[in-house]
């Protein structure tokens, strides 16, 4: 027996979202992987070097997935309810957790790291990586990519305009204004899938920045409409897009070691 859109949109409206873990959506949505693996890649460096920093970590669900930690390893967090998520999952890994504004200086010292990382970064804060990596360094990430899930932001909007976010050639110019050396970037749009409108609600709610203002009181007629459209003719299909970043800071004299140093206590 098929549930109703109530059913369905309250269950989503209910459900927590904090931190950045979608296991809610098991069953209900899938989304394609990129090629090059970034836990792996990430992985593999972190355990390489001997201090990184991971920014704008969510609710650390990512780093935490990393079977060697660096004897100095910190995140930043900006959104409150995830700083304690962040901590707590960061916790048998030694790890600092620093309360930091996605827009905000990095609080860390000059050539503080040898890794800089960040899955799906807000904002990249291009000269503030630079600082904080040690010469020789390496920044990695997988930025989100222009045009990111729009076939959504459009069925619930209206046709928007895309955002002047990351694409290949907007990273290797911000990489040369502030001397960073881009050694592999590549972009790759993967197929997302939504199996129900509790899907669409629960994802819309976490992924703030998709429709803007959410809430499901506002788009209720949207979503109807889409209930009724996924039920008829099944999932509704989107595509997500991925930017491989992989840069290095040029060694311009030979490195010195540095102990971390965060601007206030955690």
């Amino acid at each position: 027996m098929r549930r109703t859109f109530e059913d369905l949109v309250t269950e989503a409206a209910a459900a927590p979202v904090d931190g950045w873990d979608f296991s809610w959506l098991d069953g209900r949505a899938t989304e394609q992987r990129p090629s090059w693996g970034y836990q792996r890649l990430m992985s593999a460096r972190l355990a390489e070097v001997s201090a990184a920093l991971d920014i704008q970590t969510g609710g650390g669900e990512v780093l935490a997935g990393i079977p060697k930690a660096p004897p100095v390893l910190a995140a930043t967090e900006s959104w409150l309810p995830n700083l304690e998520v962040a901590r707590r999952n960061l916790a048998p890994l030694g790890a600092t957790v620093v309360e930091s504004a996605e827009d905000a200086p990095l609080p860390f010292a000059d050539a503080s790291f040898n890794l800089v990382c960040s899955r799906h970064p807000t904002i990249t804060p291009w000269a503030e990586i630079a600082r904080v990596l040690r010469p020789g360094g390496n920044y990695l990430s997988q930025a989100i990519g222009a045009g990111t899930v729009r076939e959504l932001t459009d069925y619930m909007m209206g046709p928007q305009p895309v955002d002047q976010v990351p694409t290949p050639q907007r990273v290797r110019v911000a990489c040369a204004e502030v001397g960073l050396v881009p050694d592999d970037v590549r972009q790759e749009s993967l197929r997302m899938e939504f199996f129900d409108i509790a899907a669409v609600v629960h994802f819309l709610r976490k992924v703030i920045w998709i429709v803007p203002g959410f809430t499901v009181d506002a788009y209720h007629d949207r979503l109807l409409t889409l209930h009724q459209q996924i039920q008829a003719e099944g999932p509704f299909v989107a595509h997500s897009q991925r930017v491989l970043v992989v840069a290095h800071k040029p060694t311009a004299h030979k490195p010195t070691a540095h102990k971390l140093t965060a601007h206030k206590p955690v």
